[in-house]
């Protein structure tokens, strides 16, 4: 339900106080605008001759306009103040035209970038003093708004779309390499547990695959064991691997083959980190260990 209220009735401050007790229960809404509540209030003041009345009765007065416009006390205050001056009510404030203006301009855009250029794109503090040397000490007058500058507006400055284009930096893609193993020949230092590896390839014959000997010879002491790959793939190689390093009487400490694939992987770098063995890697060619010959199929 929406109810109209007529207050031209209400013209003494009894009259208000009388009208606020008996309407504490009600909730007023207000006009529907700004300028519909000033001229509201502007004739309540007028009405009740409000400039003449007491502290007590001002009040009350006060109190009826904050029920009815729903204006806070401080807001309201405000527009009491200026009523009785005799200005009119109206919105004193209106969102700017075209915005701030700017007070540096593709001008001198252009020329921070190529002053970045020059010294290769300083710091701000830094080319903040580079700028205002060149306007106070050399009175370079293209420098004369730069000088001014923050140091925080001149990465603003860096960040436009025509700084950017002035200063594009090409660069090649840089590959990352995770390394495997330190290509580098095994240190025994008179030890034992330094192992060679290496792989051979029996051959095929008659449409037949031979099978992979893989050959392990302690660098110190010689000892030797060779053992038979079906193929060498990781299904097939890391078990022989196991069972190879687990058959030497001393402990492994460092393991040692040449640039192939089937040793220089993830997979045994894996099963060696876990054995805690030094994984040196090998070169390119290398003869890793001196492996007997071993006869094709026949």
């Amino acid at each position: 339900m929406v109810i109209d209220m007529n207050d031209s009735q209400l013209h003494t401050v009894s009259q208000l106080r009388a009208f606020l007790d008996g309407t504490l229960a009600m909730k007023f809404s207000p006009p529907g605008n700004d300028l519909e509540r000033y001229g509201f209030i502007t004739a309540v003041l007028k009405r009740l001759q409000y400039r003449r009345l007491g502290r007590a009765d001002k009040g009350v007065v006060r109190r009826y306009l904050r029920r009815t416009t729903g204006y806070s006390r401080s807001q309201l205050t405000r527009l009491v103040r200026r009523g009785l001056r005799g200005a009119a009510l109206v919105k004193r404030y209106a969102p700017p035209l075209q915005g701030f203006a700017s007070k540096f301009t593709a001008a001198d855009v252009t020329l921070l970038a190529h002053t970045d250029a020059l010294h290769n794109t300083l710091s701000g503090p830094a080319t903040k003093i580079l700028m205002q040397r060149a306007w106070q000490l050399y009175r370079d007058p293209r420098y004369e708004r730069l000088a001014g500058i923050s140091v925080s507006h001149i990465y603003n400055l860096r960040a436009q779309a025509g700084y950017q284009a002035k200063r594009l930096h090409w660069s090649k893609t840089k590959g990352y390499a995770v390394p495997i193993a330190v290509r580098r020949a095994p240190a025994p230092d008179g030890r034992p547990g330094f192992i060679r590896i290496d792989s051979v390839h029996q051959g095929d014959q008659d449409g037949a695959k031979g099978v992979y000997h893989i050959n392990a010879v302690d660098a110190v002491t010689q000892f030797e064991l060779v053992a038979t790959c079906e193929r060498l793939s990781e299904a097939y190689l890391l078990p022989v691997l196991r069972e190879l390093l687990a058959g030497f009487p001393f402990v492994i400490l460092g393991f040692h083959a040449d640039n192939g694939s089937e040793y220089i992987n993830r997979k045994v770098s894996e099963m060696l980190e876990k054995l805690r063995v030094e994984f040196p890697g090998g070169h390119p060619n290398s003869s890793t260990c001196g492996h007997p010959k071993i006869p094709h199929l026949s």
